[in-house]
């Protein structure tokens, strides 16, 4: 079982999206000489051709269902990327990713190697500034490929992450980190789960400062989702605050391990960004694992008898129920996503 425990939306309006029944389905490795190899699962609109099958199920979790291979649908589509937390993988929130791509996304999740759950490399765990430009790598890859999965809207284009993903794709915003601030704020708050990772992610190398701390801005990004981040102190109060995109802040409410609170983590996003340009909620019922996908009955034994305590990974907040949090943070994202990309029924197929 993956080794998550410790770390794993202004008035919006609503739009009349084209939904398609089962999203297509795609997992490409990307290879590159001068890159690391980077397996890449997309979700996409596409023809009500072939057959559907049901991906990313196990006996501990529930998959969706998709049409394999299937023919893109023509026209241009906004292309939404996303993050996965420490050592998870592209099933964490492959939910929300087909929730989107049926109504009209391009959505495209790779595995964060050294962080994922199937590639936990020490070394590669050491990269962390690696994990922004593997978003910027696949958005240059959807782009360039659209036989593959249909044009992209090169004007639409967000991100998505939860947890360490949330970190990521705030960096993809303009957020930049300074170790020394995460260290600093890690000595009020050992036990935090996130500052426990400092010497796994490199956060403590003198040799990674400078490509921690570096610019990861992609212009191309429009909109941002963080899904109960972690490491955010150590963002600067400058950057967060000149941040110039839209950006949804999710928090879980019921932490029920207190590991990210809510006020140190993504309250702290909220404190520091110009408040014309983010929305923030807490989430509740939601703890942290409650934005990976639903549990089946009997997960949490299973879980634990893999490795004791990873049953906490299908725990929500008390009388909380996953598939509703799940179909109201699906509503939240969709009509913040199609707000601020200006995307709608008018907009479906064209530019």
């Amino acid at each position: 079982m993956m080794c998550i425990r410790a770390f794993c939306l202004l008035t919006v309006t609503l739009y009349c999206i084209q939904v398609q029944a089962s999203p297509g389905f795609r997992q490409i490795t990307l290879s590159d000489p001068k890159s690391e190899t980077l397996n890449l699962t997309v979700w996409y609109p596409a023809s009500s051709e072939g057959r559907t099958v049901n991906i990313g199920s196990n006996p501990a979790f529930v998959g969706v269902t998709v049409n394999p291979d299937a023919p893109p649908l023509p026209g241009v589509h906004p292309l939404l990327v996303i993050s996965h937390g420490y050592n998870g993988n592209w099933r964490n929130l492959s939910w929300i990713a087909a929730a989107m791509a049926a109504e009209g996304y391009i959505v495209a999740a790779p595995d964060h190697p050294g962080t994922t759950t199937f590639d936990q490399n020490p070394i590669d765990a050491k990269k962390l500034w690696r994990r922004p430009h593997d978003i910027s790598r696949v958005i240059d890859f959807v782009i360039d490929y659209p036989a593959l999965f249909g044009a992209t809207d090169k004007g639409r284009i967000a991100a998505l992450g939860h947890s360490l993903g949330g970190w990521t794709v705030m960096s993809l915003a303009g957020a930049r980190f300074k170790p020394s601030l995460f260290i600093r704020d890690c000595q009020n708050h050992p036990k935090r789960g996130d500052c426990r990772l400092t010497e796994k992610l490199g956060i403590n190398e003198t040799l990674s400062l400078e490509k921690i701390s570096s610019n990861n801005r992609d212009v191309r990004i429009r909109a941002v989702v963080s899904l109960d981040l972690g490491l955010a102190p150590g963002f600067t109060p400058t950057s967060l605050n000149a941040i110039n995109i839209p950006v949804l802040i999710l928090a879980a409410q019921a932490d029920t391990l207190a590991e990210l609170p809510a006020g140190q983590e993504s309250g702290y996003l909220a404190a520091e960004m110009n408040p014309n340009r983010r929305q923030y909620e807490i989430v509740e019922g939601a703890t942290h694992f409650s934005f990976m996908q639903l549990c089946k009955p009997g997960a949490e034994n299973i879980l634990n008898e893999e490795s004791p305590g990873d049953d906490v990974v299908c725990q929500d907040g008390p009388l909380a129920k996953r598939a509703n949090i799940h179909q109201d943070l699906v509503r939240k994202i969709s009509a913040f996503l199609n707000s601020t990309l200006n995307y709608g029924a008018s907009s479906v197929g064209t530019r």
